[in-house]
């Protein structure tokens, strides 16, 4: 039984064959319509999510599956003071596989070390985010051709961004990628990616902290909101949201092919004008991402034989 914990769980090989899987669901949908007849997933979402929780289900109910679970702590035992360890040993007996979102970091991994079933990390504090990163790669795949050899911007709040954690991981797994990161001082990536993940293997990096001066050189712009909820201190949030914000006078400095992604929620990053470039695809991103978790769902329970 496999978990998916951090996209360092899948190895290449394997992540290159889920990839591959999503995009023939994507050709061919149908086809896969009854993949899960009978089979149940349980979403426990611990945190507030629309995207990660929708997708995930509708993921299962494209397949042919049904759903159960809670999209709010307050609405289960949790708010009775029950335990990550419990909740997952009695979910367990009603569902074959589960996608859980929790606050705090590492709660899916002792989700994992309890279950009888297949676990899915859908986002923990600001630790990994494991499938919206299956789903990046989907949407750079498809629309680059290639997972390797690109220059990445990554935009706005590094600090706390799992989602960016998680793609900085999965893409220096690909030859000749190249990063530049875009940020305040005070929102820069943590210490040890850029020291164990960037500088110790020698990972070609640069951090900025003005966007216009480094689009000529971006294949792909990952923008990503200051998440409020992230900050101890309201007046930091207020000082910092609106440090970089995307728009059709930045996007000029842009190269004709370069991709615009996100992971959404959008607050104000990305001026609604950017919607009708062809170079924004983050709503297309997010269609990437139900057929990505379908065929996560597939391989998990070993169903994509």
């Amino acid at each position: 039984m496999k978990h998916i914990i951090s996209p360092l769980d899948l190895s290449t090989e394997e992540l290159n064959d889920l990839l591959e899987l999503a995009t023939s669901i994507s050709k061919d949908p149908k086809k896969y319509s009854s993949v899960c007849q009978g089979k149940k997933l349980a979403t426990l979402f611990y945190e507030p999510s629309t995207r990660t929780r929708l997708s995930f289900e509708a993921a299962m109910l494209n397949l042919g599956g049904s759903v159960l679970g809670f999209s709010d702590s307050a609405s289960s035992s949790v708010s009775k003071g029950e335990s990550v360890e419990d909740t997952i040993r009695v979910i367990s007996c009603y569902a074959d596989i589960c996608a859980m979102r929790h606050p705090k970091e590492g709660a899916p991994m002792v989700a994992a070390q309890y279950a009888t079933i297949p676990v899915i990390n859908a986002g923990d504090g600001g630790h990994n985010h494991p499938t919206q990163t299956l789903t990046d790669l989907l949407t750079i795949k498809e629309l680059k051709g290639t997972l390797s050899g690109l220059t990445l911007g990554l935009c706005g709040d590094l600090k706390f961004g799992r989602t960016v954690h998680s793609l900085i991981n999965a893409m220096v797994r690909y030859q000749d990628n190249h990063f530049i990161l875009i940020s305040p001082i005070e929102l820069k990536i943590p210490d040890y990616l850029r020291q164990e993940v960037l500088i110790d293997n020698k990972i070609p990096f640069k951090e900025v902290q003005k966007l216009e001066p480094v689009m000529p050189e971006l294949d792909l712009l990952y923008m990503t909101r200051v998440q409020k909820e992230r900050f101890f201190n309201e007046e930091d949030y207020i000082r910092l949201r609106d440090s970089f914000i995307l728009d059709m006078e930045k996007m000029t400095y842009a190269r004709h092919d370069m991709l615009v992604l996100h992971p959404l929620p959008r607050v104000n990053e990305i001026s609604l004008e950017v919607d009708h470039d062809p170079r924004a695809v983050y709503f297309k991103q997010a269609q990437y991402g139900v057929y990505v978790r379908m065929a996560l769902i597939m391989t998990l329970l070993g169903l994509n034989k």
